[in-house]
């Protein structure tokens, strides 16, 4: 039997049901504040695969078809960036051949983001990818080289892949920088001119927002070196118990919405929704917990 994603987009009209569907629930979460800012760990991808007894391919083919249906729900209510671990530094230690198709795949998934009528075009995104292109074999390196410059003066919302990435190897490298801007005598007072906001200036992430969400599946409970600078006292980390293919919309539904909730008196998402104009869409099941009605009620 075919992966669960691909059964789902083949059945006869589905195409049209999930668009419909992803705009009603972007028309709910438009009514309350929206996160400027999500990141997340496509963790399960492989264990997806093995529980089906599919190739490890058909896991990762499985967790794009999730990843788009995720991001258009994200651009259609509002999100400027969203942020994706797509390959870890330390994947280079997978076997060979692994690594290999994991390259494919990535090669494949990179023009297809960009081409035209695709998600790029449609939402108006520019695609950065993040992280050590020099570990890249040179054809994937072209490719990425290609769709960042396919996409480089779209201006409505940003996807980062990061790709390969790990949060040591960011740091190290801004800390790098600003050692050789120092060397150069552009940096007045090192005693004082060297700060956080600096490190953050030369960090890949320098042009996004402050970090508002991370998600990771596979109930894993660590971050595994990724945006652990990013990550700040106003950041929610949600570890989810599914495996990423299986994360659907109807998932990242309810984390935007609780969100959403919990942040709604936030000064710097503007005026406080009327939390009437939130509730007369849930469910007659879901209750606010004591510290969203609190939040709602201040």
């Amino acid at each position: 039997m075919p992966a669960d994603s691909t059964w789902l987009s083949t059945f006869p009209g589905m195409q049209s049901i999930m668009s419909h569907g992803k705009n009603f629930l972007g028309n709910i979460l438009r009514t309350g504040p929206v996160p400027r800012h999500i990141a997340f760990v496509m963790d399960g991808n492989r264990r997806y695969a093995t529980q089906r007894k599919l190739e490890v391919g058909e896991g990762h083919n499985a967790g794009f078809e999730s990843l788009s249906h995720i991001l258009e729900l994200c651009y259609e209510v509002g999100v400027e960036c969203v942020t994706v671990y797509a390959f870890s530094i330390e994947n280079f230690k997978r076997p060979p051949g692994e690594v290999k198709s994991l390259m494919n795949i990535a090669k494949n998934r990179l023009t297809q983001l960009c081409n035209q009528g695709d998600l790029a075009e449609q939402y108006g995104i520019k695609i950065c990818v993040l992280g050590d292109l020099s570990l890249l074999p040179d054809d994937v390196r072209q490719v990425a080289n290609k769709t960042i410059e396919t996409t480089k003066n779209n201006k409505r919302a940003v996807l980062n892949i990061c790709f390969p990435y790990t949060s040591r190897d960011d740091i190290t490298r801004s800390i790098r920088r600003i050692v050789s801007l120092a060397a150069k005598h552009k940096i007045d007072d090192i005693s004082t001119d060297i700060n956080e906001s600096l490190i953050e200036a030369n960090m890949y992430t320098k042009d996004s927002p402050p970090l508002d969400i991370l998600i990771r599946t596979s109930n894993v409970t660590r971050l595994s070196d990724f945006m652990l600078w990013q990550c700040h006292k106003d950041t929610s980390i949600y570890f989810v118990d599914c495996l990423w293919p299986n994360f659907g919309v109807h998932r990242m539904f309810w984390i935007l919405l609780k969100w959403g909730l919990n942040n709604i008196n936030k000064n710097r998402y503007g005026p406080a929704t009327n939390i009437s104009s939130v509730k007369q869409f849930l469910p007659p099941s879901y209750d606010l917990t004591n510290e969203d009605k609190e939040k709602a009620d201040n």
